[in-house]
């Protein structure tokens, strides 16, 4: 896409874009923040509708990753979109941010091998590509931060399982007043740990080759789009980040087929973190730039943006749209901010970034003057 018109390189951050079939204020995008924040049944509360009703003069908010199933929860008090009562209480959440003018996708993950047997339906072990324990560790109440479980390779036939669970949860997203999804495609998560020869050691079709690895992918995401409509369809990829324990030998051929793949299916964006996911920048050598010759729409990047490096990416036309992670935690008027050049709020060093109870550190980080 071309760079958009403008007076000043500032002004265009700050331009209406047209996202499918969808407007959108301006050309910031709240990321995908996991706060471990759910209620009972993994249900959104009163706090969270406040939480992204605050933050509505974004151009878009993505929500935090949210399950599936009950088989895609890794983390505590992470909210699910596959119960009644999740999707009543996700409506609540939508119909507010519209109220005040804002547009909203939800992420949709499932965690796969990120996960422990306490967070898995009759303490099963987690499921993966391959039976390879990541090393890494989730909390679990009263015990602290543990090693995630040894997950099992999922068979074959189950997989088809799996896409629908996404298909599924996509509708649900629609029936919550989502404006449409953002598949998690990144971070060592299930879809991403079978792109990755570290996690995936499969033998079958969806193992090997980078055809292969790909195909869990391409087959969500075909999924999804043929449930809700391209239009409504964003998808997160993480081309080089280690989090999560995620390893790939090769990553550029592997993305690039992934991308040319994607583009086939015109999902609505490609949200695309550069770097080590809240990390380093130049953590790897990667060619973004070929990813983005390879693909016909709507280019999001993300990874440690200030307003300066946003205002070069979208007025240079490098990128459409730019989304933000922890400035928008901390800050519920970032769009004002950046236009009117005013000081950011800190994060508060007394409340994590995870979890936590109450409003402190998630709904009280306070906006600027009327």
């Amino acid at each position: 896409m071309s760079a958009p018109d403008h007076t000043s390189p500032d002004a265009a951050l700050f331009q209406p874009f047209q996202l499918g079939g969808i407007s959108l204020a301006n050309r910031m995008v709240m990321a995908p923040l996991t706060r471990n924040r759910a209620e009972a049944g993994n249900v959104p509360g009163p706090l969270t509708v406040e939480y992204y009703a605050q933050r509505a003069s974004v151009g878009l908010i993505i929500a935090e990753a949210t399950q599936v199933s009950a088989q895609a929860q890794g983390y505590n008090a992470t909210p699910g979109v596959h119960s009644p009562e999740q999707i009543a209480a996700w409506k609540k959440v939508t119909d507010e941010v519209h109220a005040r003018g804002g547009r909203i996708f939800v992420q949709l993950w499932h965690t796969g091998r990120m996960s422990h047997t306490a967070f898995q339906p009759g303490e099963k072990a987690p499921v993966a590509p391959s039976a390879i324990r990541a090393n890494a560790k989730t909390y679990i109440p009263g015990q602290g931060y543990v090693d995630t479980s040894v997950p099992r390779a999922l068979e074959t036939e189950e997989i088809a399982g799996i896409v629908n669970d996404f298909r599924t949860a996509a509708r649900h997203a629609i029936e919550a007043g989502f404006d449409g999804i953002e598949v998690h495609g990144a971070h060592g998560y299930l879809l991403d740990a079978f792109l990755r020869d570290g996690s995936n050691k499969r033998t079958d079709r969806y193992g090997g080759s980078i055809e292969n690895r790909a195909r869990f992918l391409v087959e969500v995401m075909a999924a999804v789009i043929d449930e809700i409509g391209a239009d409504k369809v964003g998808v997160r990829l993480s081309p080089v980040s280690p989090v999560n324990d995620s390893s790939e030998s090769n990553p550029q051929p592997l993305f690039e087929h992934v991308v040319r793949e994607l583009n086939k299916l015109k999902p609505v964006y490609l949200h695309i973190v550069e770097g080590a996911t809240g990390g380093p920048r130049d953590i790897a050598p990667f060619d973004y730039e070929a990813l983005r010759k390879l693909y016909d729409g709507v280019w999001m990047l993300n990874n440690g943006y200030d307003k300066a490096m946003a205002v070069d990416v979208v007025a240079s036309g490098k990128a459409d749209l730019v989304s933000f992670g922890r400035l928008m935690l901390t800050n519920p008027d970032l769009p004002r901010r950046f236009k009117e050049n005013a000081p950011l709020n800190e994060l508060f060093k007394d409340a994590p970034l995870y979890g936590g109870v109450g409003a402190h550190g998630y709904t009280d980080y306070p906006a600027l003057p009327a």
